[in-house]
């Protein structure tokens, strides 16, 4: 697959994955846009590889950012104090006697 082609992926990729961001679709679109457009006369073929790598990286980032949201949203909507169940004190000379 040619570089031109990973690019157009990975900011495909990139825009879907932005849908669900904390601070919204408009403000992530914004900012991605303006990320590869800063790049976009890049012509060195290891550098445009070492950006795609760093893109991958931050969709995995974005990915867990994602999965993190929804877990404490799950263990709100769960998670009951009252049934909280501690570890009991650490055990101390004057109780082992």
């Amino acid at each position: 697959m040619s570089l031109r082609t990973q690019v157009i992926q990975l900011y495909k990729n990139l825009l879907y994955m932005g849908r669900e961001y904390p601070m919204g679709y408009d403000y992530f679109r914004d900012k991605l846009k303006r990320a590869f457009l800063k790049n976009r006369h890049e012509t060195d073929p290891q550098k445009i590889r070492e950006m795609i790598n760093r893109g991958e990286y931050v969709i995995k980032e974005i990915e867990a950012l994602y999965m993190l949201r929804k877990y404490r949203t799950m263990k709100r909507r769960y998670y009951d104090e009252e049934t909280n169940i501690t570890a009991p004190p650490p055990l101390t000379k004057d109780a082992a006697q």
